[in-house]
């Protein structure tokens, strides 16, 4: 699988959430992608100090990305 494609689908899944989170006040940057197929993102605006933040990430951020992307194990923050 090309590495293009796996990028453009992991933005479609960050995308996807993104009104969720903007919202709020917040939002989500793609960093990158780890060769064992790890997502790693940074949480921005009202999302840095949300005390929920660990579970947006979970029930939300790593959600879309792997409906898009299910070869991704985990979406980590920095």
């Amino acid at each position: 699988m090309n590495e293009s494609n796996l990028l453009e689908r992991i933005n479609k899944g960050l995308d996807e959430i993104r009104p969720f989170l903007q919202r709020d006040g917040g939002d989500v940057a793609f960093i990158k992608v780890t060769s064992n197929s790890e997502v790693i993102v940074r949480l921005e605006g009202a999302c840095e100090s949300c005390d929920v933040n660990q579970m947006t990430l979970k029930n939300g951020i790593e959600q879309s990305v792997k409906k898009y992307a299910p070869e991704i194990k985990i979406v980590k923050t920095l």
